[in-house]
């Protein structure tokens, strides 16, 4: 049973026992925001794809300098400006896990956290979007062929450097974090084992990164299948558990007590 969709129709004491597991009406401000941030990132999952399918990705620096001088909008996005925005609303999700899980196991939910927050990290550093961007008008506000040439070559290494170390490590991190979370979700009466199934798939094929050449790419695609899945999952249950927690009588639940469903 959906315990979150028929909560109405729960015992008293259950319904106690899911304001515990997620900590209401304590964290419900939490689940709200971590929910409606989830359709955001849901609707821009299909602007990227649209980004990268009708405009061709350069193939060259000075191809990247060229674009950013025709839309610097375009520029931006065909570096992953939005995958910035992406990454944030995910490590707000992994917050919002941690709260809804940790009864369950949370010294693994604490791993998860940390684990999740770090490859976001790691991606912030890995993304030249900006630096791209400034190098452009440096390029084309220059006259001498010696100075562009320099410019040029910093442009080709911070491009290799996009999708480098710091790019595999947030996708090794990040499908950790996801299979941590997913393994403890199979114990949870709020998300449920179809949802936590589906998180796992999505984890596991996580675990080669999109940079692995055309292995990485399938299974970078394979990949986002389940996930836009569980996110839509996930952006449910956080909204529910942010209904929920508005009928929660204030300090009516021991949310330290350990509870099992």
């Amino acid at each position: 049973m959906n315990v979150l969709k028929n909560y109405n129709n729960l015992l008293e004491q259950d319904k106690l026992n899911i304001q515990s597991e997620a900590g209401l009406p304590k964290w419900g401000s939490l689940y709200g925001i971590a929910g409606i941030a989830t359709i955001l990132m849901l609707v821009l999952i299909p602007v990227q794809i649209a980004v990268f399918t009708i405009y061709p990705t350069p193939g060259s620096a000075t191809g990247w300098f060229q674009l950013f001088k025709d839309s610097w909008i375009l520029g931006l996005a065909h570096l992953d400006i939005l995958y910035i925005v992406n990454n944030t609303i995910v490590a707000v999700m992994y917050v919002a896990f941690y709260f809804s899980l940790r009864r369950k196991n949370e010294g693994w939910l604490l791993i998860a956290l940390v684990t999740g927050l770090l490859a976001t990290a790691a991606y912030y550093s890995s993304n030249p979007a900006f630096e791209m961007l400034s190098l452009s008008r440096q390029f084309f506000e220059s006259s001498q062929g010696l100075e562009r040439a320099a410019l040029e070559g910093v442009g080709r290494a911070l491009i290799a450097q996009w999708k480098g170390t710091s790019f595999d490590i947030y996708y090794i991190l990040s499908a950790i974090c996801l299979i941590i979370i997913a393994a403890v979700m199979f114990k949870s009466a709020i998300y449920g084992k179809i949802m936590a199934a589906i998180g796992l798939s999505s984890g596991i094929l996580m675990l080669i990164p999109s940079s692995a050449g055309t292995l990485g790419r399938y299974f970078s695609l394979a990949s986002l299948v389940p996930w836009v899945v569980f996110s839509i999952m996930a952006a449910k249950k956080f909204l529910n558990l942010s209904r929920i927690s508005s009928m929660a009588p204030s300090g009516s639940v021991n949310i330290d007590k350990e509870v099992t469903l």
